[in-house]
């Protein structure tokens, strides 16, 4: 039975291209390509890291200025304003949403009166059910549509939406939403608190850190790109990003932006300079598939190898993340 069932048809010679020990690429990285399992990653620099969380707690309450506040159990962030009637809530990540009104309780026995959402992802406002009361809910009116199609009750449809800027005064406090267009997603805005000089934009800037697999999932990479030098523009000291252990500087933000431009020379240059076919298997020259999947896979390595010297050690998470981004920029230039 075993001799007459491998001897049907073309099957072994199928079974011989699929089993065959895998030909690596010529300048293969050290950097190990997606699906490869290793040991320890490169360590995370001092400049990535940022103070501990108290484990009895299992939060981290920062102030950055007068009754502003950030939470995180440092990974992801939220932010809070207090008011003279209240509190105003910004984002409630499921991580750590159980946890905010006891950090509220630390520096006032005020309700939370609005919760404003930075954009419609569940990582980020997914808690924002279980914050109890009937707060007035802030957001984007693109934030709305998305929250309507997913119908999750966890995140509450908001009660107040904008189209391209909304000024929140309240209590003697001011907190100025603008919308600068798809990068991340629809309807992911700029939360600024003037008078405290501090700006939260969520998934676009990642302190320290290589940016979360293909651009934090941006779903437009030129708005992306877009929204890092609008950031720029605005007189923040302090920048509450969503994500990672601490806050940012406006030195993150110039680092973050410095890395995506060599990212794009780098990946720009591999496109132009590596050609279509070489070394595909010969009976894959009729699967478009196959010999465009070789040519990417070229050109991702030379953009990897390329970046590798000098970003290595300077953003955390770099050799974890650093083949989604080549992949997603050298699409991104032929498409885009």
């Amino acid at each position: 039975m075993l001799i007459a069932a491998i001897s049907i048809g073309p099957f072994p010679t199928r079974l011989a291209a699929q089993t065959a020990a895998p030909i690596p690429y010529e300048n293969m990285p050290e950097i190990a390509p997606p699906g490869v399992r290793i040991g320890k990653h490169i360590d995370v620099p001092d400049s990535a890291k940022g103070p501990a969380v108290d484990a009895a707690k299992g939060y981290r309450l920062q102030r950055l200025g007068r009754n502003l506040y950030m939470v995180t159990e440092n990974a992801y962030q939220s932010m809070f304003l207090v008011h003279e009637s209240g509190v105003v809530v910004v984002d409630a990540p499921p991580s750590h949403a159980a946890l905010i009104p006891k950090a509220i309780a630390e520096v006032t026995d005020k309700p939370i009166t609005h919760i404003i959402y930075s954009h419609s992802h569940a990582d980020h406002i997914g808690g924002a059910g279980g914050l109890g009361g009937r707060p007035i809910i802030i957001a984007h009116e693109e934030t709305r549509k998305l929250l309507a199609r997913d119908n999750d009750p966890n995140r509450p449809l908001p009660t107040v939406t904008f189209g391209d800027t909304y000024t929140l005064k309240i209590g003697g406090e001011t907190l100025e939403l603008s919308y600068h267009g798809n990068g991340h997603e629809p309807g992911n805005i700029f939360i600024y608190v003037p008078e405290q000089k501090t700006l939260m934009v969520v998934d676009v800037i990642f302190p320290g850190w290589m940016m979360w697999r293909r651009f934090a999932l941006a779903q437009d990479i030129p708005g992306f790109f877009d929204q890092v030098e609008k950031i720029k523009t605005f007189d923040f000291e302090t920048l509450v990003a969503g994500h990672v252990a601490r806050t940012g500087t406006r030195a993150d933000v110039e680092l973050q932006s410095e890395f995506m431009k060599d990212l794009k020379a780098a990946a720009g240059a591999a496109l132009k300079s590596t050609r279509v076919g070489i070394g595909v298997d010969p009976r894959d020259t009729a699967n478009p598939w196959a010999v465009f999947g070789n040519y990417v896979d070229r050109v991702v390595i030379q953009c990897v190898n390329d970046l590798t010297p000098k970003w290595s050690g300077t953003l955390a998470g770099f050799d974890v993340f650093i083949w989604d981004q080549c992949y997603a920029m050298e699409q991104s230039l032929r498409i885009d």
